[in-house]
């Protein structure tokens, strides 16, 4: 019984790719101003992997056939669908599809179709005059409703008026008080006396007030002060200015987003391993050590023969100084989850100055070097390397340089792999690997446009 077990248990376990139907790769191309493209990579029939802009291309490539969908992934996490509309190529005959890109979220929501309100006529109805006041023009024809100001509303016997200026009369009681107030103050100095004590009393309770407006003469500077002139200062920051936009800055930058298509493949899941802000520092360091150390052997291959081959002078033993570090510039680092079993893979690419010691020439010194690593996690908490190459503009023909754009499952069976852009000195292609316990191990490797075939079967 032990013995079937353990026959089928690594069965269950083993790494299956998927065989049903063509599964293609690509990566659309988003610039700023909303338009997109998109670039084949590679497609998968039966298992293999074929490059996608060459693969069944008469006329036009398998994966660039009109009303073929592809579904963006950021880590794998869906983006948007892309829908080719028709193929081009440039010049060297490198294929592209140009289509319609529509973002994830942005497609409108279907209105649900209710019943519609049947009126009612069975129950009554609020007049037009009933009802809560609202508010209407000035030249409305209906009079304003309750609430509104008295005097905006018009009498039938004030409408019949024809004189510009209404007149109102004053209440009864106010009239007779005026006519009795006139007839005892008839004579001229009682008039003056009146005037007077009216005169006293608002002065005085103007003087009381301590919000009563004073009237003071206008300065022409005090006029200039209140209404400063155009361009002078008014105390207030203004915002600074916008820098002209320069040709770097009009240039509009390019996104590359994956993209799947596969009609029955299985549902995308993100890949990304979230770190802590001390876990992440704490490998960032080991990788960078990794990436020195893997300078350093590179360094010591590139060493001239005459000073290799000298003798050092015997000298006592000491305690070594530390080694000079080189200068990275550019670093990426960047950590995903591929298979699912919280099992980090850590990818570090950066651009490496390396030391200026004796033994280095001063060609290596003064050259830029491209160092990519990748490496997983043992069970001590250790970084193994799987993949360290390191390259620079005279060495591409032998080591290229990769460049990571992002984990995506290009063979369909729900696990992550890493998609590369190389460089060497034919040019530039695309490159599908998948982390193995030990090492890197290549799914596709693309070759630059000027050695691609015309077409693969």
């Amino acid at each position: 019984m032990c013995f079937s077990l353990a026959q089928i248990a690594p069965a269950q376990l083993a790494r299956k790719a998927k065989k049903e139907g063509p599964r293609a790769l690509g990566l659309v191309e988003l610039s700023a101003d909303g338009k997109a493209r998109l670039i084949p990579v590679c497609i998968m029939v039966d298992g293999k992997f074929y490059d996608a802009g060459a693969y069944k291309a008469s006329p036009v490539p398998l994966s660039l056939w009109t009303g073929t969908v592809y579904e963006g992934e950021k880590t794998g996490v869906p983006q948007g669908l892309f829908t080719v509309a028709e193929a081009g190529h440039t010049g060297n005959d490198v294929w592209f599809g140009v289509g319609k890109w529509v973002p994830a979220g942005s497609e409108p929501k279907a209105r649900s179709k209710g019943k519609e309100k049947v009126r009612d006529d069975t129950k009554p109805r609020m007049e037009d005059d009933e009802g809560p006041p609202k508010l209407r023009r000035a030249d409305s024809s209906k009079p304003s409703e309750a609430g509104t100001s008295s005097a905006n509303t018009a009498t039938p016997a004030q409408s019949d008026n024809t004189s510009a200026t209404p007149t109102t009369e004053p209440p009864a009681s106010s009239t007779a008080q005026k006519s009795a107030a006139g007839n005892a103050a008839s004579s001229p100095a009682a008039t003056q006396a009146e005037n007077q004590s009216d005169d006293s009393a608002a002065s005085a309770s103007n003087d009381e007030d301590p919000n009563r407006p004073i009237l003071k003469r206008g300065k022409p500077e005090t006029a200039a002060a209140e209404h400063p002139k155009v361009g002078a200062s008014t105390g207030v920051p203004r915002r600074p200015g916008v820098a002209a936009a320069t040709a770097d800055t009009k240039r509009p930058s390019l996104q590359l987003v994956p993209a799947i298509s596969d009609a029955g493949g299985p549902d995308p899941r993100p890949y990304a391993y979230d770190l802590k802000t001390s876990e992440e520092e704490k490998y960032r360091k080991g990788m960078l050590a990794l990436a020195a150390d893997a300078l350093a052997a590179k360094l010591r291959d590139t060493v001239p023969a005459g000073s290799a081959g000298a003798t050092p002078k015997r000298t006592p033993i000491r305690r070594p100084p530390p080694k000079p570090q080189p200068a990275f510039e550019d670093v990426q680092f960047r950590a995903f989850d591929l298979s699912n079993t919280n099992e980090p893979v850590f990818v570090l690419s950066a651009t490496a100055k390396p030391p200026a010691t004796a033994s280095a020439s001063s060609t290596s010194a003064s050259s830029n070097y491209y160092v990519t690593i990748v490496a997983k996690n043992n069970i001590y908490d250790e970084l193994r390397r799987l993949y360290a190459g390191v390259t620079d503009a005279r060495s591409l023909d032998q080591t290229p340089r990769l460049e990571l754009i992002d984990a995506v499952d290009a063979d369909g069976d729900g696990r992550g792999e890493l998609l590369f852009r190389t460089t060497c000195d034919a040019g530039k292609a695309w490159a599908v690997y998948r982390a193995g316990a030990d090492q890197l191990l290549p799914l596709f490797e693309g070759t630059p446009p000027e050695n691609k075939p015309v077409s693969q079967e």
